[in-house]
């Protein structure tokens, strides 16, 4: 398997990865990876805590960030770059109501 198949993926450790749809405007792409990065430290907290709802809950959100980055879902280069932008404007708007998960709480 190549480095870099194409400018859709990379490739880290010989897995490939589909790259953050790059119409996605900074901010919007920003505040979905904070989003996810959130999201995948409330994972760790869940998995830690044995509490799965709040796994599901977080899986869903950190689901929502990648599929609004792009990096999740239909092919971002095969669809038009409006449509791309107004699913990741919708998935942030959908993730900022969901609050921020607490994390923190038992630790």
């Amino acid at each position: 398997m190549p480095a870099e198949p194409d400018d859709h993926f990379f490739v880290v450790d010989g897995r490939r990865w589909r790259r953050t749809d790059p119409a996605v405007p900074e901010d919007v792409a920003a505040a979905l990876r904070s989003h996810l990065g959130r999201g995948r430290n409330a994972v760790k907290q869940a998995k830690r805590t044995g509490d799965d709802r709040a796994l599901a809950a977080a899986r869903h959100r950190n689901g929502l960030a990648k599929h609004g980055l792009g990096e999740r879902g239909p092919e971002w280069w095969s669809r038009p770059e409006a449509d791309r932008v107004a699913d990741a404007r919708a998935a942030l708007a959908e993730l900022e109501t969901l609050g921020v998960p607490d994390v923190d709480a038992e630790q």
